[in-house]
């Protein structure tokens, strides 16, 4: 009874903790959470992009429950019911684990896929990739560079001037207004 008491109250203080992707989202786009709490600067040593790593549990007391299947478990939400798939404004799309700017919106466009796709990152070292062999298919993967999360997969059925087309999770970003 005592470790089930224990149990609970560490949910509770979670649940607490966490705010949901909506208040977050509301947040930046308030402009009640300060830009530098979404949009982190890259920090480079000798030249190298500086990594961010975390346990397990500390991504899970930052992130979402959706948020965390995606970036940490390589989950994918499903398509048109991401809240930045038809984000048609002018500005940042930045990494929803670590605030580091991934895409511009002056590189975002309609794929029909469901999920906001751009032909370019706003630095080729701020995304990572990997193979990805689930579900029986060769897949590119796109990874945060700094924090490793997972934002999706990257095609070569772009438009000019890439012919790629980046199709990534909305939970996996926050947007910061231009």
């Amino acid at each position: 009874m005592k470790y089930l008491s224990l149990l609970l109250v560490l949910l509770a203080c979670n649940a607490v903790q966490q705010p949901t992707q909506e208040q977050k989202r509301a947040q930046v786009s308030s402009g009640s959470a300060a830009l530098s709490d979404t949009i982190v600067p890259a920090q480079y040593k000798d030249g190298h992009l500086v990594r961010i790593d975390k346990t397990d549990a500390e991504w899970k007391a930052q992130l979402t429950e959706m948020e965390y299947y995606v970036l940490r478990e390589k989950g994918t939400e499903r398509a048109f019911t991401g809240d930045l798939w038809n984000n048609h404004e002018k500005g940042t799309f930045v990494c929803a684990g670590c605030g580091l700017p991934l895409f511009s919106s002056e590189t975002k466009f309609e794929s029909g896929t469901g999920w906001p796709s751009f032909y370019q990152p706003i630095k080729p070292e701020f995304i990572a990739d990997a193979e990805d062999h689930s579900y029986g298919m060769q897949r590119d993967e796109v990874l945060c560079a700094r924090c490793g999360g997972h934002q999706g997969h990257v095609f070569n059925d772009g438009p000019k001037p890439t012919g790629l087309r980046y199709c990534i999770n909305s939970v996996s970003l926050d947007f910061v207004k231009q």
